[in-house]
C-alpha cells in the first residue's frame, strides 16, 4: 500500500536527524501532541503500520515490527511540570532519562529511573517496562508512574492516574502502560513520583551476598557478576555507618555501579529470587553476567547464542523466563524473543484491540505476536 501523501509530506518535515533511529527509515517527528495526533489519526485511517521510537535503547525488545513508517518522539521532550516539594514531575515522552536526573539533581531529587539510561527516553523506559538497579528497595518503575497521557491507535487522547493522589477507575492505565511496549497507544506524558537523594552513599563488595542481605535493613541493592558481590547502601550518614558496621566487607563512599553486560546477544533471565545462586551456576562460562539479588533478574551479555534454548527450558520450568533484549536481527526469525506466552496472553490481545482497533501501533511485538 502507497503511503498516505499527506503522511509522506509529514515526513519530509523531519529533515534533522532522529539521533538513534534506523538509517534510511521513512520517519516522521511531531514537535506537538496535536501534530502525534494528525499522525495516529491518519495512519489508522490508511491502515499504515507505525514503529514508535523513543532513544532507540530498547529496540531489541520483543518480536520484530514490519513497520512502514517511523514514528519518533525525540521532539516531545518538555519538562511539563515540576513539582519539588510534592516530590512530583510531568516530562514529555521523549525527554532523555539522563537529561531528567540532571535536572533533578539540581534540587536533590532522583525518577530512579536506569542508572545507566544511555539515549533512553522517559517514554521508552515506561513503555518497556524496564527498571534500574534500585528495585530492591524502590519496586519497579511502573510503581513510581502516577499518570500517563497516550494517543491511541485510532487517534484519541487518553489520560489515566493522578498527579498527586492515584485514584483510577476503570482501567489502571499507567500499569497498563508499563511493559506494553507501545501496544496500548503512543505515550505522549508521563508523571513521574520522585524521591530525594539521600545524605550518604557506600558500595561495600562482600564475599557472602545472601548472608548480606540477611543482616540489613532496606538496602539499596545487592548485585553480584563473575567478579564479587556488592552491597549499595543509602540513607542518613549514621544509617549506613551502622549498616557498613554489620557487613564483612571492603567499603567505598558513593555508589559505583557496574555496567550492564554487553554482547552481540543480551538477555534478561527472570526466576524466582530464592533460585537466583541456582540460576548463575547454570549459566555458560562464555556468558557475563550481572544478577540482582532479591529481585530474581540476572542481565547477560553472551558472544553467542549458544546455551540460549537450555536456559530457557530450565527457566520456564521453575516459573521464570528467558527474555532477548538484544541479538542480530535475523536471529529474532529463529528463537521466539518471549519464550512461552505467559498467562494472560489473550486477555492482553482484546485490551491491545481495544486501544489499537486496527493494528497500526508496533504490531506484533508482545508475547505472543500480540
Amino acid at each position: 500500500m502507497a503511503l498516505n501523501p499527506v503522511l509522506r509530506e509529514l515526513a519530509k518535515r523531519a529533515s534533522d536527524t532522529v539521533e538513534g533511529a534506523p538509517p534510511g527509515a521513512l520517519l516522521v517527528a511531531p514537535q506537538a501532541i496535536a501534530d502525534l495526533v494528525e499522525v495516529v489519526a491518519r495512519a489508522d485511517v490508511d491502515r499504515t503500520s507505525l514503529l514508535i521510537w523513543g532513544g532507540g535503547s530498547h529496540q531489541g525488545l520483543g518480536n520484530r515490527v514490519d513497520a512502514e513508517l517511523v514514528l519518533a518522539t525525540s521532539r516531545l521532550n518538555a519538562l511539563v511540570d515540576w513539582q519539588p516539594d510534592d516530590l512530583t514531575v510531568v516530562v514529555g515522552v521523549g525527554m532523555k532519562v539522563a537529561d531528567l536526573e540532571s535536572r533533578l539533581a539540581e534540587r536533590g531529587q532522583t525518577a530512579l529511573l536506569p542508572e545507566h539510561p544511555g539515549l533512553a527516553t522517559v517514554g521508552g523506559v515506561v513503555a518497556s517496562g524496564v527498571s534500574g538497579f534500585r528495585r530492591l528497595r524502590y519496586g519497579p518503575t511502573r510503581d513510581r508512574v502516577l499518570e500517563v497521557r497516550l494517543v491511541t491507535g485510532d487517534g484519541r487522547q487518553v489520560r489515566g492516574g493522578g498527579r498527586v493522589v492515584k485514584n483510577v477507575t476503570g482501567y489502571d492505565l499507567p500499569r497498563l502502560a508499563c511493559g506494553s511496549l507501545g501496544r496500548l497507544g503512543v505515550i505522549t506524558e508521563v508523571c513521574l513520583k520522585l524521591s530525594p537523594l539521600p545524605e550518604a552513599t557506600m558500595t561495600v563488595s562482600v564475599e557472602d551476598r545472601n548472608s548480606a542481605k540477611a543482616r540489613l535493613y532496606r538496602p539499596l541493592s545487592i548485585l553480584a557478576d563473575q567478579r564479587g558481590s556488592y552491597v549499595y547502601l543509602a540513607g542518613t550518614r549514621a544509617e549506613v555507618e551502622e549498616q557498613v558496621a554489620r557487613l564483612d566487607g571492603s567499603a567505598r563512599e558513593g555508589l559505583h555501579w557496574p555496567p550492564d553486560p554487553d554482547g552481540p546477544f543480551r538477555f534478561s533471565l527472570r526466576v524466582p529470587p530464592r533460585l537466583l545462586d541456582e540460576a548463575c551456576v547454570r549459566l555458560p562460562e562464555t556468558w557475563e553476567w550481572l544478577a540482582l539479588v532479591g529481585v530474581g533478574e540476572i542481565r547477560i551479555g553472551a558472544p553467542g547464542a549458544a546455551g540460549a534454548t537450555e536456559a530457557r527450558v530450565w527457566a520456564e520450568s521453575v516459573g521464570g523466563a528467558l527474555v532477548v533484549t538484544q541479538a542480530p536481527e535475523a536471529w529474532y526469525q529463529e528463537f521466539d524473543p518471549w519464550g512461552t506466552p505467559p498467562p494472560g496472553t489473550e486477555l492482553t490481545a482484546k485490551l491491545s484491540e481495544a486501544f489499537d482497533p486496527h493494528r497500526i501501533l508496533n504490531r506484533r511485538r508482545l508475547p505472543g505476536g500480540v
